[in-house]
């Protein structure tokens, strides 16, 4: 009799612990995974806990996730000038024995709805100059480039890029290879104007 009983009880205590796992496991299910995971807020405490703006996040960036996989591919034929236009000889001049002053300049770009705008400034051969630039949020496309400095340029003219892509933000460090205009080419993908904030720090000079 006493084995049977602690047979019976052994059977009671395990199905206790089930219906309590399974209860606990509701609660769990109802009050954090549905509305973190699939947006699902029963009882409202996704909302009051702020589960529900994990699952906002996670849709935010998988918007983005999908956004940045329909920008065309940037291929090496993207990439500064065509085969047929030469470097100039004036690339191969020898760096100045000064530099320019160092400063530092804060520039506000508006780029204009579907259209392009290019800003540069000056840098002398080995020059250097940190840079950051950025959107509040919209995505662009952009040229970071150099021209070099002739003194009868072509209609066509020579120019190497340093980083072409899509972005909101980006920053380095420049050494300038030649003396010349250096700086970004911003396309503006949406229907309304895009600001850009280009912040700049080092040895180059600023066109008037």
């Amino acid at each position: 009799m006493t084995t049977n009983n602690q047979s019976i009880n052994n059977k009671r205590k395990i199905l206790k612990s089930i219906i309590l796992a399974f209860f606990i496991g509701t609660i769990v299910l109802l009050v954090a995974v549905l509305p973190a995971e699939y947006g699902i807020d029963l009882l409202g405490t996704g909302k009051l806990f702020g589960f529900s703006k994990l699952h906002k996040k996670e849709v935010e960036m998988n918007k983005i996730s999908t956004l940045s996989l329909n920008f065309k591919k940037i291929t090496l034929n993207d990439v500064g000038s065509s085969t047929d236009i030469l470097k100039p000889i004036e690339a191969n001049n020898p760096p100045p024995k000064q530099q320019f002053l160092k400063r530092e300049d804060v520039i506000k770009v508006i780029v204009p709805a579907k259209k392009g705008i290019e800003y540069k400034v000056k840098m002398l051969k080995y020059g250097s100059m940190k840079y950051e630039w950025s959107t509040t949020d919209k995505i662009v496309f952009t040229d970071f480039h150099g021209e070099v400095k002739q003194d009868n340029p072509p209609k066509d003219v020579f120019y190497e890029s340093y980083t072409v892509a899509y972005s909101n933000n980006m920053g380095g460090t420049l050494t300038a290879p030649f003396e010349g205009k250096h700086g970004w080419y911003f396309k503006n993908l949406i229907d309304n104007d895009v600001v850009v904030i280009i912040k700049l720090k080092g040895e180059y000079e600023l066109f008037n």
